[in-house]
């Protein structure tokens, strides 16, 4: 163990120790795309479990907009873990354990159950849209089109960087140019709270539980507020597994009759955000290989790429829509192989 190793491990220890969890068996959990490591920890004799969050300061996590937005859902009635005990300096909080029941998990074991889940998850999204972003003190930061644009143009900083010639500067404009303005019809709306990664892999079926409170809810620290539309599309266009139509129609069905939003009206919106976050995600997946050495992410950017495409194809993202045609990359199995190879 190497010597920041060492340190961030008796910070960990002293941690466990003042939330009276020292010496409790741990188990890694599996993590996301950060550098925030999880734990299963076990006590009593097994009889208590919680779940350890290690989010190095250093390596730039911040649990304090996790903490901010898990107080804000769980005022709110929703099933975000509790907070058993919080170091915000040294970047350790010790959560409430939700269990192995992820959606991804469940649907996969039990496809019956796909359909019912997905209207569950509908209909959750459409309770705390119901809300206002900001609530009881709680402001989240605004999903403005610097942060669309920025968070789009890694698809050419990544993506089309690490698997063909860089564009050139006026190619790169014309690309930020085109975001703009398909952005501009949603770039001002601040009506939801999106939470932003609401998804299968972050969303927890609590069976023993009633009503909305059966999904619980991770992985929600970068939360913005914006437009409704881009959570709705996060659960439907999955990057990291395929939503059966039937699945897919009750999850909508669901959104849209708890929230008494308008469907033609959302439309637009919901083609303009998935194309935008698709890129942004192809962008992400090539950055996670080439900066951080994580190539199992390019396995997933095919099937992004599809959902791209469909997004592409309404008649508000013409003009991106020919310009995707006819310069950003395909992800051909050859430039999988270079990204994976870390060229």
């Amino acid at each position: 163990m190497n010597a920041p190793a060492e340190r961030r491990a008796v910070r960990r220890e002293r941690f466990l120790k003042a939330a009276g969890w020292r010496g409790a068996i741990a188990k890694p959990l599996a993590g996301d795309a950060s550098n925030r490591r999880y734990e299963r920890l076990e006590g009593d004799q097994g009889r208590s479990k919680a779940v350890l969050m290690d989010a190095p300061p250093k390596r730039g996590e911040d649990v304090r907009p996790f903490l901010a937005v898990t107080k804000r859902l769980r005022d709110a009635g929703f099933s975000a873990p509790e907070i058993y005990f919080a170091d915000e300096t040294e970047g350790f909080l010790l959560l409430e354990d939700l269990g192995d029941a992820l959606f991804a998990r469940v649907c996969a074991s039990d496809p019956a159950l796909e359909r019912p889940l997905y209207a569950a998850a509908g209909a959750l999204l459409a309770e705390i849209q119901a809300r206002p972003a900001a609530e009881n003190g709680f402001d989240p930061p605004p999903y403005d089109v610097q942060t669309l644009l920025r968070e789009a143009v890694l698809a050419v900083d990544w993506w089309w960087k690490g698997v063909c010639d860089p564009p050139s500067d006026a190619a790169k404009q014309r690309f930020e140019g085109l975001i703009r303005t398909a952005c501009a019809p949603v770039s001002k709306v601040r009506d939801a709270l999106v939470l932003r990664d609401y998804h299968a892999e972050n969303l927890v079926w609590l069976s023993d539980r009633r009503g909305s409170a059966r999904v619980g809810l991770l992985d929600y620290q970068d939360a913005l507020a914006g437009h409704g539309a881009y959570d709705l599309i996060s659960l439907l266009e999955d990057a990291r597994r395929d939503v059966s139509q039937p699945a897919s129609d009750a999850a909508e069905d669901a959104f849209f009759a708890e929230s008494g939003a308008d469907r033609e009206a959302f439309s637009a919106a919901s083609a303009i955000l998935a194309a935008q976050r698709n890129l942004k995600i192809i962008g992400i997946f090539a950055r996670l290989r080439l900066r951080d050495g994580k190539p199992a992410y390019a396995d997933l950017i095919p099937r992004v790429w599809s959902h791209l495409r469909k997004d592409l194809s309404h008649p508000a993202l013409a003009d991106l829509k020919a310009f995707v045609a006819q310069n950003l990359p395909e992800p051909t199995p050859e430039r999988l192989a270079r990204l994976k190879a870390g060229a």
